[in-house]
């Protein structure tokens, strides 16, 4: 059974800028414990989706609750606890070595800080291959470089479970964007194992489908700010919906592990 402490409940939760739809009134359930994907092509709505998930854009329609409490109920302050976002582009004003920038995950603990606060920035640091640029100015840094910092920033906030509040969020615009192959991979199956060794639920934009294919449990997809398909990844996420969506054809592969991709 699923407690309602962990779960993010969306009720006709919708956007409007300027007299524009950018995100058409939707339901949806976010489950702790889980990999949730949003997709689309460009300017569907998705970053907007997640803003409003994050609290970091006000809704123009709906009701939106975290861990059975009304979102505008929670203080900036107690929300930072256990709950951790990755924009797109988070930029440094200050020339910050990069375990500073991930240290300041770690902020919204000050005053009750853990025993363990400068080995929980290493071992943040350390789980986004990212310890031997700890001495480096973030600035300095490549682009992908910079978003395993900020990925180890937001895992470093949310660190240690918060019982008083109930379940840890983990919220990451495109994580994946600008990393080669090899980290993509060693991202998605960083914040899978969150999932599901911690039960933090992550909910990720994505471009790439076969990624959602292989990390996510569930998916949405957006297409013209509305939602267009939700549900299982691999029950969504068929060729038929690709073209529909994305006017691109392909069909499944299997890989030599016996996972199932789309070949395009």
């Amino acid at each position: 059974m699923t407690l309602p402490t962990s779960l993010i409940e969306a009720k006709g939760l919708g956007l409007r800028i300027g007299g524009q739809s950018i995100v058409a009134p939707l339901d949806s359930v976010w489950q702790a414990g889980q990999v949730c994907a949003i997709l689309g092509p460009n300017g569907a709505g998705k970053s907007s989706l997640l803003s409003m998930l994050s609290m970091e854009r006000p809704m123009s329609a709906g009701a939106l609750s975290i861990n059975a409490r009304p979102s505008g109920s929670y203080k900036s302050a107690e929300l930072a606890k256990f709950r951790a976002v990755m924009p797109q582009a988070a930029q440094v004003a200050f020339d910050f070595k990069v375990s500073e920038v991930v240290e300041l995950g770690r902020y919204p603990h000050r005053l009750k800080p853990s025993q363990d606060e400068s080995l929980i920035a290493a071992r943040a640091m350390a789980l986004t291959q990212v310890e031997h640029l700890a001495s480096r100015a973030f600035n300095t840094l490549s682009g992908g470089e910079k978003a395993r910092v900020h990925l180890a920033r937001a895992l470093a906030q949310i660190w240690e479970p918060q019982p008083a509040v109930g379940s840890r969020w983990l919220l990451l615009d495109e994580p994946t964007a600008a990393l080669d192959l090899a980290h993509q991979q060693a991202v998605m199956q960083t914040v899978r194992r969150w999932a599901l060794e911690q039960n933090v639920g992550v909910i990720a934009v994505l471009h790439d489908v076969n990624l959602a294919l292989r990390y996510a449990d569930q998916v949405m997809v957006l297409e013209g700010g509305r939602c267009v398909a939700a549900g299982a990844a691999k029950a969504v996420l068929t060729p038929d919906l690709i073209h529909q969506v994305w006017g691109v054809d392909c069909s499944y592969a299997t890989r030599s592990d016996g996972t199932v991709c789309l070949l395009f």
